[in-house]
């Protein structure tokens, strides 16, 4: 038996219409779509006409342990499984890193689909250098860590990003029900 791919699979960050349209075709091919929160990820689908119910598997770091196998799983019963964050490029910090890593081991071919990015979004609209940039991703909770952390960067000679959490309101969700 052959296995499936796993795809990687960018999504949009903040507006659902900077999907690609690889993506979108990505999506609506797969047999089942592993993704960090399932409501996002229904939500987009749903925004793009993408069949999604039945093909989400909730993946995140609480459940990865849980979930992994599972995941490896399907794709060694030859099912072609995608995996999205909720926005933005996946596995730029997140723990898709650990699904991709089963998967190469175990010799399941694994297939980027890019699009928005977080990183290279940021950089280019910051008016600061981006010839050469340190991405640091999100700083530790806890506030001596993250004193460490940048005390660490500030010898650094280039630009750094730092990825900070941010709460959107209930409000600037999509209404699904409408």
């Amino acid at each position: 038996m052959e296995f499936g791919n796993l795809y990687i699979i960018a999504t949009p960050i903040g507006n659902a219409d900077d999907i690609t349209l690889r993506a979108i075709k990505t999506l609506k091919d797969l047999d089942f779509i592993s993704c960090e929160d399932t409501r996002i990820t229904a939500k987009l689908c749903y925004i793009h006409d993408i069949v999604c119910k039945g093909k989400l598997i909730p993946y995140h770091e609480h459940n990865s342990y849980k979930m992994l196998p599972k995941i490896i799983k399907k794709l060694k019963e030859g099912l072609n499984v995608g995996f999205v964050s909720d926005a933005g490029t996946p596995l730029i910090s997140d723990p898709g890193f650990k699904l991709v890593k089963a998967a190469l081991e175990n010799n399941i071919i694994v297939k980027s689909i890019p699009g928005p990015s977080a990183v290279t979004a940021a950089i280019s609209i910051a008016g600061i250098s981006s010839d050469q940039f340190n991405f640091i991703g999100f700083l530790p909770k806890k506030k001596s860590l993250r004193i460490k952390k940048i005390e660490l960067m500030l010898n650094l000679n280039s630009s750094i990003i730092i990825f900070e959490p941010v709460l959107l309101a209930a409000s600037t969700m999509p209404n699904l029900t409408s």
